[in-house]
């Protein structure tokens, strides 16, 4: 677990992970099995729950971060064209 969320919260890809978590492939393994069961979902929600309940969250203030969301070439606009 601690290969996972560490590969998760560093941002590192997955063979670049410390040897002492295990073979990267492993980790990258079990993080797609747990995600397609539902597993990070709930250990995501259950964190979120203890931490709402020891009033350590400003609902008020939610950011979202779309840093690590790839750009599809259409994304960059149209072609431009000669007029």
């Amino acid at each position: 677990m601690n290969g996972v969320f560490g590969g998760l919260c560093s941002g590192a890809p997955w063979r670049d992970l410390p040897e002492r978590y295990g073979h990267w492939k492993t980790l990258y393994n079990r993080f797609n099995r747990w995600s397609k069961a539902g597993v990070m979902n709930s250990v995501f929600n259950k964190l979120l729950q203890i931490l709402d309940e020891c009033a350590l969250i400003d609902w008020d203030v939610i950011a979202l971060d779309g840093s690590n969301v790839r750009a599809l070439k259409a994304a960059a606009g149209a072609k431009k064209t000669s007029r």
